[in-house]
């Protein structure tokens, strides 16, 4: 119940992008998602999916990130619930700017441990 597992959590979670049921380990299967690129709030793991195969067609010519790092975490722990705020920065090789998102989780411990289950993110630029 501390500060340090659900920041370790998010880290985590980061490092396995790329590898989606390993991500998605760290989701609740109920989370509610609000995405600058999504007009409404997204309800559960296929509404995601929805989102993230929308993005994967739109961004086929595009160069993905070569890392996806929280930066400036900033966490809370009330009993079972935890609260984590933190800037997503995705960096590109060469001239690309980096992307830059305002985040915050919600976390609840479950069984299976801190799983998020509200996700906010809002791009920077």
């Amino acid at each position: 119940m501390t500060v340090e597992e659900i920041t370790a959590t998010i880290t985590a979670m980061y490092r396995a992008l790329g590898n989606r049921p390993a991500f998605d380990a760290h989701l609740h299967p109920a989370l509610t998602i609000w995405e600058s690129d999504a007009p409404d709030l997204l309800h559960g793991l296929a509404a995601l999916d929805a989102l993230r195969d929308q993005r994967a067609a739109t961004a086929a010519s595009g160069v993905p990130p070569t890392s996806v790092v929280p930066e400036q975490l900033l966490a809370e722990v009330w009993g079972e619930t935890g609260l984590v705020r933190y800037v997503l920065r995705a960096t590109y090789a060469g001239e690309q700017p980096d992307d830059c998102f305002r985040v915050t989780d919600v976390l609840r411990r479950d069984e299976t441990g801190w799983r998020i289950v509200h996700h906010h993110a809002e791009a920077l630029r």
